[in-house]
């Protein structure tokens, strides 16, 4: 079965296959912290010279033998507290609305980093701070950024369009001012993927950005446009070989289209095989993807 789906992967994309045990090395600006527990498993294939990688996931390894509850609660080891000392609320004033969000870190000002996340659909400022929800991944990245001199933020979203760019827009700058030598990444799951394509499509925005990372979300045909990619603003797109709500092929067609509309573009995609429309947020190694575009200047 594993074999079949590689083998359909490298015929919508028009490759050959590769498989691989080993990941590039490049510049580490994130120490490493639990990488044991969750890096990926094992990648099956690869393409792209390593920018489109297939990771194998299993739910019953991945999901019921990680979790203590199933889809609610990982187990203990997978988890450090130490990010509550620094977390709090915060509301900020911009655009005539109370743009409310939770943070750690360094949120205050003098990060080296930060990475703000947008919830999807029916979701809210709690889930990216949920220690135990998603496999403890949002406490993985609280820890990468509070033991790494940065901050982490989670907003509230109530809008998928224009109020919620401009709010985000705001955030951003806002942590630009905060901490004018941050390099600032917006993570968004599912829905909240029309921001991070609408950030890179205002010159403003994309220019006080490092990276969008994109994990379940649709893709915006209009960023193929040459303004758009000529910044040359990282993208990460993970996706579930079974997601139901944004069909993978489509999203790893459109990764093709930013690759054939500008050669060498800095953009990668995992795709995790058999996995849902969650599991890009349970699954994506925070560490790996920023340290790759930190990497990028």
């Amino acid at each position: 079965m594993r074999q079949f789906r590689a083998t359909a992967w490298a015929t919508i994309l028009g490759l050959g296959l590769a498989l691989t045990g080993a990941v590039h090395a490049q510049a580490e600006a994130l120490a490493p912290y639990k990488d044991k527990l969750f890096r990926y498993p094992k990648i099956t294939a690869t393409h792209f010279d390593g920018d489109f990688v297939a990771v194998d996931y299993s739910k019953q390894r991945d999901l019921r033998d990680r979790d203590k509850v199933d889809e609610q609660e990982v187990f203990g080891h997978y988890v450090s507290y130490k990010p509550k000392s620094s977390q709090e609320d915060y509301t900020l004033q911009a655009n005539g609305r109370a743009i409310r969000y939770m943070g750690v870190g360094k949120a205050k000002g003098g990060a080296k980093f930060v990475v703000i996340y947008i919830h999807g659909q029916g979701g809210n400022r709690f889930q990216g701070m949920n220690d135990v929800s998603f496999g403890g991944n949002f406490n993985r990245i609280k820890n990468l950024m509070v033991r790494n001199g940065g901050a982490y933020l989670s907003a509230d979203i109530t809008d998928f369009t224009g109020k919620g760019t401009q709010d985000i827009t705001a955030l951003v700058r806002y942590q630009k001012q905060l901490s004018p030598g941050a390099k600032v990444v917006v993570s968004c799951g599912s829905m909240g993927g029309i921001i991070c394509w609408n950030l890179l499509k205002s010159d403003t925005s994309a220019s006080l950005l490092s990276g969008v990372m994109l994990m379940g979300s649709p893709n915006d045909p209009a960023i193929l446009s040459r303004s758009v990619l000529s910044r040359r603003v990282p993208i990460y797109m993970g996706h579930g070989s079974d997601d139901r709500v944004y069909n993978w092929e489509e999203q790893a067609n459109f990764f093709k289209k930013i690759r054939e509309s500008a050669p060498g573009y800095p953009v990668k995609f995992t795709l995790f095989d058999t996995g849902s429309h969650g599991t890009p947020i349970r699954m994506t190694d925070w560490r790996l993807i920023l340290n790759w575009m930190f990497a990028q200047g």
